[in-house]
C-alpha cells in the first residue's frame, strides 16, 4: 500500500552508486525527512518504501527513470571562457549556479574545456545514475499544519 500524501517521513539511509561509492548517507546524522506525495524525495524512493514497516529495513535499486532521469542531451551548452568572472580558474567538474532571467538557480558542472569553448552540464549530477539504497523506515504520522505549510 502506498504511503498516503501528507504524511511526515523519517528514515535512515545510505545511497550507493553502481560501484558501490556511497554518495550520501543519514546514517551517523540526523534522520532524512519530508512529507509524502510533496515531490520531495525522487519518485522511486518513496514508491519503494511502500508497505514497509515502522523499524524496517530494505534494500532497493533505482533506475534513472524513477531517480533524476536519463541524461539529457538539450541540457548541454557551450559558452566561451569570457562568460565566467574574470580571473576564473575552471577545470573539469567544478560545479557553479547560473542566475537564470527569472531569478531561477540553474546549477551546472563543467564537463569539457576545450580551448576557448567550455562545455556546461545542466543535468542534474546524478541523471543516468541507477542509485542503490539501504532505508530504514523510522516514522510515519500525519504532518502538522506548520509541516505541510513548508
Amino acid at each position: 500500500m502506498p504511503i498516503p500524501h501528507n504524511k511526515f517521513v523519517k528514515i535512515n539511509f545510505t545511497l550507493k552508486n553502481a560501484s558501490g561509492e556511497i554518495l550520501d548517507s543519514s546514517v551517523g546524522n540526523e534522520p532524512f525527512t519530508f512529507i509524502s506525495g510533496k515531490n520531495n524525495v525522487i519518485p522511486g524512493l518513496e514508491v519503494a518504501m511502500e508497505g514497509m514497516l515502522i523499524g524496517s529495513k530494505k534494500s532497493v535499486v533505482i533506475e534513472p527513470s524513477h531517480a533524476y532521469g536519463e541524461i539529457d542531451a538539450a541540457a548541454f551548452q557551450i559558452v566561451k571562457k569570457n562568460q565566467f568572472p574574470e580571473g576564473s580558474e575552471l577545470n573539469i567538474g567544478d560545479e557553479f549556479v547560473a542566475n537564470a532571467n527569472d531569478g531561477v538557480k540553474l546549477p551546472f558542472t563543467i564537463k569539457e574545456i576545450n580551448g576557448d569553448d567550455v562545455t556546461l552540464d545542466f543535468n542534474h549530477p546524478l541523471a543516468g545514475e541507477t542509485l542503490f539504497f539501504e532505508i530504514e523506515l523510522l516514522e510515519i504520522r500525519d504532518a502538522t499544519p506548520e509541516e505541510l505549510a513548508l
